[in-house]
């Protein structure tokens, strides 16, 4: 864990890390002047989806079309937060209208909202005080494989066994 929060390894399917390019990873936006520059090249219909998101190990938010795959999105590298992310346009300006970290790749813990809130406010966005919706992953320690806790249900949906209370997806931590 860093001073930045805790960074997420990409747990998700092997090919699709495999196929992610060089040069692939979403657009990097550091500030209002790029996301205004990112944005203003979308059409109506692209704005109606939330986008896939993720915050780079750098601090920094990168963003994709919603059915990007966020290991794509992150170039295959390490993350500091992933998930899911709509934007409004106010009169001051764009915000988030909506921000989960549902990301079936990374699977981050709901700790990672505050390397996301960092990298939101770096890109000069409005946000909410939290993920809009959360999600809670773990893995199943008997047969292995990931779950999305609902509610508060910290059981296998896959062979029943408990699911533990903290975080624990990343076998390598």
């Amino acid at each position: 864990m860093s001073a930045r929060g805790r960074s997420y390894r990409y747990v998700g399917p092997v090919e699709l890390k495999a196929a992610v390019r060089p040069g692939s990873s979403g657009c990097r936006i550091s500030s209002a002047a790029e996301f205004s520059d990112w944005i203003a090249g979308l059409s109506a219909a692209e704005l109606t989806e939330p986008f896939t998101f993720v915050v780079g190990t750098d601090g920094v938010l990168r963003l994709a079309p919603r059915r990007s795959e966020h290991v794509a999105c992150a170039g295959g590298d390490m993350v500091l937060g992933a998930g899911e992310i709509s934007f409004v346009h106010a009169a001051d300006g764009w915000a988030v209208s909506e921000v989960s970290n549902q990301s079936t790749g990374y699977c981050p813990g709901i700790g990672s909202w505050p390397a996301v809130a960092r990298a939101l406010d770096g890109a000069g966005l409005g946000r909410p005080s939290g993920f809009t919706h959360e999600v809670v992953f773990r893995r199943c320690p008997g047969c292995q494989e990931h779950n999305i806790v609902r509610e508060n249900d910290f059981v296998c949906v896959f062979c029943d066994s408990d699911l533990p209370e903290a975080w624990n997806v990343d076998p390598t931590v």
